[in-house]
């Protein structure tokens, strides 16, 4: 499986490494990340153990974690495929960006090149991902890249006391543009190319 891919001139998806950390502990400093893992990483350390458990799930062949960064090798975000069921071919979507990147096209670019990786480089067949009904940005970036609206599981997260709607999306291997073309490109990115690992 490629460990590197090309997003559009200037923005590629690799592995995280363990010399991310430092921007890993940036990025989680900002407040809105706190939701983004299970353990707080506000250390060094709690970054490191960030970076080793996706190397473990990539290893497992559980989970596929990707940088999201830019011609300079600087991070910008993170996407990734979790919660691999062989079975039946799926996986869960998830994906941040740092607030620098925020509105670029970061997210929804990743998104959509990390689907085609699962699809080509993984052989799943369906992926889905989830967000609370009151995020609108990341509803925008689900459907830019490709991943199309099924229904709200009602009431399923809960937040300091407070439960929220999750509205679900799905995208499939057979889907126009599920290769990194079609109708799933629009909002920019550009088609998906193979870089080989080093």
């Amino acid at each position: 499986m490629r460990e590197r891919v090309e997003v559009s001139s200037g923005l590629r998806l690799r592995r995280w490494t363990p010399a991310d950390a430092g921007a890993v502990l940036a990025a989680f400093a900002e407040p809105v990340m706190s939701r983004q893992s299970a353990e707080p990483v506000v250390t060094l350390p709690a970054a490191r153990r960030w970076l080793a458990s996706r190397t473990e799930q990539w290893d497992a062949g559980a989970g596929f974690a990707f940088a999201v960064v830019d011609g300079a090798d600087v991070v910008l975000g993170h996407v990734a495929v979790g919660s691999v069921d062989r079975r039946h071919g799926t996986g869960w979507v998830s994906y941040w960006t740092t607030a620098a990147a925020r509105g670029r096209g970061v997210a929804s670019g990743g998104c959509r090149a990390v689907a085609a990786w699962a699809f080509e480089d993984a052989g799943l067949f369906r992926l889905e991902l989830g967000h609370r009904v009151d995020n609108p940005a990341s509803c925008a970036v689900a459907r830019a890249a490709g991943f199309a609206v099924e229904g709200v599981q009602r009431r399923k997260l809960e937040y300091d006391g407070v439960r929220y709607d999750v509205e679900l999306h799905a995208r499939l291997a057979t889907d126009s543009g599920s290769g990194g073309g079609g109708p799933a490109e629009a909002g920019g990115g550009g088609p998906v190319r193979s870089v080989p690992a080093p």
